[in-house]
Order: structure tokens, then C-alpha cells, then sequence
């Protein structure tokens, strides 16, 4: 189980050094992937950094026009993963997949934080339906 420290002394960070921290000793083949999430100025929209890119994500409870919600990016980081996973995986097996799109819908009641379900749709351009159902196989295997 993760452990929640204050940060370091001196760190300087978007908080100064009062956010906590994760500490739990990785495994000598894990990959780490760390994503900053500190207030915006703006209540209900957080400012997410990593690799020297932001994004902007806004509470599903109050979603603006110029950023995805807290909801929609989960949805996207979900479909997106079943993009580039069965692309790189057509390519590296020679299944002659040109292009494919991915629609994600989750279903949840507006006053619960969780979905009660989530749909995936694949459509895929240059392969047959055999192709396109092992390609999809893939991905749910993983």
C-alpha cells in the first residue's frame, strides 16, 4: 500500500513543498509514470503536468467548453490505449490495418462518481472481420 509523505524541504514545486507524496519502492522492471495534478486558479479545474506538457481537466460536475472533464479524459485514455495498442500490434504482425477508430461511451447516473457502463466501439479500415476481431482480441487480452 502506498504511503502518503509530506514532500521534502526545499522542493520546489507548484505547491511549495506542502503536497504529499508517494513513496513505495518500485520493482526493478517497472515502468514509473508520475503526472503533477495542483489547483488552477479556476475551482473545479486542475492543472495536470508531465514531460513539460499541461492539460487542463475540468470536475464532471463543472464542465467548461475548453477542457475535457475529469470523465471524459478517463473515457479517452481508455479508447486511446485501444487505438495505438491494436495499431502497433496490426503493424508489428503484418495485418494491413490503414486506419481505425475507436468510440467510447460510459453510462452513469449524474449523481454517482462511477460508471455503471462502459461500451467500446472499433472500426477499422483495410482488414477483414476476422482480422479486425483478433486485432480487438488482442487488446482485451492485455
Amino acid at each position: 500500500m502506498p504511503r502518503i509523505l509530506p514532500r521534502p524541504s526545499g522542493f520546489a514545486g507548484p505547491l511549495d513543498g506542502l503536497r504529499p507524496r508517494i513513496d513505495d519502492a518500485p520493482m526493478a522492471d517497472e515502468k514509473i509514470e508520475i503526472i503533477a495534478s495542483s489547483s488552477s486558479g479556476t475551482i473545479g479545474r486542475a492543472r495536470n503536468d508531465v514531460r513539460g506538457v499541461t492539460l487542463p481537466l475540468d470536475s464532471s460536475s463543472r464542465p467548461q467548453s475548453d477542457a475535457f472533464t475529469n470523465s471524459e479524459a478517463f473515457l479517452g485514455a481508455v479508447s486511446s490505449c485501444g487505438v495505438t495498442l491494436i495499431e502497433m500490434h496490426a503493424k508489428e504482425t503484418g495485418v494491413p490495418l490503414s486506419r481505425m477508430t475507436c468510440t467510447i461511451e460510459g453510462r452513469r447516473p449524474p449523481t454517482l462518481p462511477r460508471f455503471s457502463s462502459v461500451t467500446m466501439t472499433f472500426e477499422m479500415v483495410g482488414v477483414s472481420q476476422a482480422q479486425a476481431e483478433a486485432l480487438v482480441e488482442t487488446y482485451r487480452g492485455r
